[in-house]
């Protein structure tokens, strides 16, 4: 009996000790430039100049943001929408419907921790799935999901990766969180020009 509890606690901490190599090694073999180092706004980079936000995070139980460029109407149809932060595109494709074209993309910040970006109603897209982009770099175009509204970006922040997608709408805020208070949260770095 005693050499079947010595056995086991062996092997209990063996597996211990194996999760935690993992882990390290995981950690280890990431690549420091696909991580996040600081968040940007999607439109008028760095700072959405050119762009207001018409639909604010929680206004009618929006889970995202509506950027508009200032000059109204479609003025900014076919406008550069560019990536927040560095990360890997989950999704590109179009959805049809009040969605159309959007692009989803995963970041992961040096602690492990990931959020993702969601970009709705574009024009064009730029980016494929499993991509790596950089943070400002173009992935795609302003639009109206197919002639639905006029153009606009509909962007979201999820701390949920793969959510599924939902309709944009809901008093269950869940998961989501507001897009412009979380960039300023996550600004670190200084834009390249």
């Amino acid at each position: 009996m005693k050499q079947l509890i010595i056995l086991l606690s062996l092997f209990l901490l063996s597996c211990q000790s194996g999760e935690e190599n993992v882990q390290n090694a995981i950690s280890e073999n990431r690549n420091p430039a696909e991580l996040a180092d600081g968040f940007d706004f999607p439109v008028g980079k760095p700072d959405g100049e050119g762009y207001y936000d018409a639909q604010h995070f929680g206004d009618n139980h929006h889970l995202g943001e509506d950027w508009n460029g200032t000059g109204g109407g479609n003025t900014d149809l076919g406008d550069t929408i560019f990536s927040i932060a560095n990360g890997k595109v989950s999704v590109a494709k179009d959805f049809k419907g009040g969605w159309g074209n959007v692009i989803r993309i995963v970041h992961e910040f040096p602690s492990g921790k990931k959020v993702e970006s969601l970009y709705a109603h574009c024009d064009e897209i730029f980016v494929e799935k499993n991509q790596f982009v950089k943070r400002g770099q173009p992935i795609g175009t302003i639009g109206t999901a197919d002639g639905k509204y006029l153009a606009h970006l509909h962007f979201e922040i999820r701390e949920v990766v793969g959510m599924p997608l939902g309709n944009g709408y809901s008093e269950n805020k869940n998961g989501y969180v507001n897009p412009s208070k979380f960039i300023y949260r996550n600004r670190t770095r200084v834009w390249e020009k």
